[in-house]
């Protein structure tokens, strides 16, 4: 149900986290270790990254497997960021959105995937796209739930929501309509990481020299890897790492 990395921190090549390690993101595409749901993510995949002076982030996405895209392995080996934030997808169900619907979603400087699903979609979340703005629907990335999970993401940070209030509030408020989702979120800015553990694992890694990797499983064996509690908010810079707890939706 999709792997995803975010990473903030000393200036590397995109491949140095992404393929290199022994458990590397392209590796959990076909050979995941902690993947509680689903065994293999070949149904899109995709990576953003920030360039220097620039806030806005670059992105290469696909709708196949990252691992026969070698347009992605060039870039991978010659890329270098101080931040990026990549995911390969294992679809919840068919569509035709295809490259459309591959995780990193974009706004701005924001970058956005969801590892999980909303139960019941799209009717236990009928009522939540209807307060949106028509103009907001419409521009829907694609037609899946993480689509409709980053929109009510945007439109919370849009009316004056700190990015992590309007990702706590927006897993709440889809938790309340549809029990039983999982809402792992994950979304940078480029300097800070934003992430939920609902339902599915999450890690971190800080790193000595000031770097902060955030993932749904490891990439690698070091001891410094922490999991994250179920039911947490996580905020990360190169330099600290915060968890909350998140609590239960009222009944």
């Amino acid at each position: 149900m999709c792997r995803h990395i975010a990473y903030v921190g000393r200036p590397t090549a995109l491949g140095e986290l992404l393929l290199e390690p022994a458990h590397s993101l392209v590796r959990q595409s076909w050979a995941p270790r902690r993947q509680r749901y689903g065994t293999v993510n070949a149904d899109g995949f995709g990576v953003g990254w920030y360039a220097e002076g620039d806030p806005v982030p670059g992105r290469y996405r696909r709708p196949g497997p990252v691992w026969g895209d070698q347009t992605f392995l060039d870039l991978a080996r010659v890329v270098r960021s101080s931040a990026l934030l990549a995911a390969v997808r294992d679809a919840t169900e068919a569509g035709a959105d295809g490259e459309a619907a591959a995780a990193p979603f974009a706004a701005g400087r924001l970058l956005f995937s969801h590892n999980g699903m909303v139960r019941g979609w799209p009717g236990s979340l009928a009522a939540a796209a209807a307060a949106l703005p028509a103009e907001e629907l419409l521009s829907l990335a694609a037609r899946n739930d993480s689509a409709l999970v980053w929109a009510l993401v945007r439109h919370r940070v849009a009316a004056g929501d700190e990015v992590p209030r309007a990702v706590a509030e927006t897993v709440r408020d889809v938790a309340a309509a549809a029990p039983g989702s999982r809402l792992n979120l994950l979304l940078t800015d480029g300097v800070t990481i934003t992430a939920t553990a609902w339902g599915d694992s999450l890690w971190y890694l800080s790193a000595p020299g000031g770097s902060t990797a955030v993932a749904s499983e490891p990439y690698d064996d070091d001891p410094l890897w922490r999991e994250v509690p179920d039911r947490t908010l996580l905020v990360a810079t190169s330099a600290d790492v915060l968890l909350t707890p998140l609590k239960e939706p009222s009944a």
